[in-house]
């Protein structure tokens, strides 16, 4: 298990290195960032821990070209792309100021930084929300799952999944109502329908790509392995990971507005995500344990609905993570109780 691990731990090591440099060279002090880093470490694992279930799931179709890629251009663009430079983007489009104007907010005047990527937290809780509603819909509506958790239950979702469009319908229908009756201003509720629409739309075009390899000759079986082997699955990785992102960058926040710390925090936090991942992929966790990938998907359904209602209802982190945790756990169990049936 620890040779899954090394790299993170190696790379731990070097953002804890940095966090005391940092907080030595500024008024924070070193056990104040030591502390820091590690909480966030800590909550960033227990609010992605079932992106790496479902990041395992599609990982372990995939081809050992695309599964480096994914775990090397990949952690790239997860740890520096959508916990650095994105949120950075993010307050220059808010804001109209420069990239280097928004870096020297973030580093000299946290607060600031903070107050406008708040500002914008309702376009991309709309935006995170609805992909993440729309990867939880997608697993409940297969029509091709042959294992059901919640057995008669989920038969009758997956049998509804026949209709190919119900769980964009089904998303359309909430993003609408969120849109018509959360009490906003109506700013934001125009905010909140575009950025939902380009969660839908990016959805539909990455879940999509696999007709770029149709070949009618093959058959589907072909199609959806290749779906899986390729830059289709490599982009839905990217984009999940920054659904699961997004949430989080904004969350941390609310536990220090230091954007170092912040960084080096999370980035701890998806190194760790990412050797889960490769971990659940080489011991075949998700063989072992059937009904893992389903209580990963209802926590991803749960953390959509509660990005959704972030919008104006704010829910403590603490409470999103242990909610997650709490899937993973009852799925366990439940995978264990089915082994011993099998046994007996």
């Amino acid at each position: 298990m620890l040779e899954h691990f090394k790299f993170s731990l190696w790379f731990t090591a070097v953002c804890v290195a940095l966090a005391v440099w940092w907080g030595a060279s500024s008024s924070m002090g070193i056990m104040t960032a030591l502390f820091l880093v590690l909480v966030l470490g800590i909550l960033e694992i227990s609010l992605s821990f079932d992106n790496a279930v479902v990041n395992a799931s599609v990982l372990k179709e995939m081809d050992e070209y695309w599964q480096k890629m994914f775990l090397t251009v990949g952690i790239l663009i997860a740890v520096f792309g959508m916990r650095l430079v994105f949120p950075i983007v993010i307050v220059a489009v808010a804001t109209g100021l420069g990239s280097f104007e928004v870096i020297d907010m973030a580093l000299n005047n946290p607060d600031e930084y903070s107050r406008h990527l708040h500002e914008s937290h309702a376009g991309i809780a709309a935006f995170g929300g609805m992909f993440l509603l729309l990867v939880f819909l997608s697993f409940m509506f297969d029509h091709e799952k042959e294992v059901h958790w919640l057995g008669a239950f989920e038969e009758k979702m997956g049998a509804l999944g026949k209709l190919e469009v119900i769980s964009v319908l089904i998303a359309l229908v909430v993003l609408f109502a969120l849109q018509e009756f959360m009490p906003i201003s109506d700013e934001k509720r125009l905010t909140i329908l575009i950025a939902g629409l380009a969660g839908v739309v990016l959805y539909i075009a990455v879940s999509s790509l696999d007709v770029f390899f149709e070949n009618d000759a093959e058959g589907d079986a072909v199609v959806t392995t290749v779906k899986r082997n390729g830059l289709a699955g490599f982009l839905y990785l990217e984009v999940l990971d920054a659904s699961f992102s997004f949430d989080g960058v904004i969350g941390a926040f609310a536990i220090t507005n230091d954007v170092v710390i912040i960084m080096l925090g999370l980035a701890i936090g998806a190194m760790f995500v990412r050797s889960m991942t490769v971990y659940l992929v080489h011991k075949g966790t998700l063989d072992e344990y059937i009904f893992l990938e389903h209580g990963a998907h209802y926590a991803i359904g749960a953390l959509a609905v509660i990005m959704l209602f972030s919008i104006h209802f704010h829910t403590p982190e603490i409470i999103t993570g242990l909610i997650g945790v709490a899937f993973i756990a009852l799925s366990i169990v439940s995978s264990l109780n089915h082994k011993k049936k099998l046994l007996a």
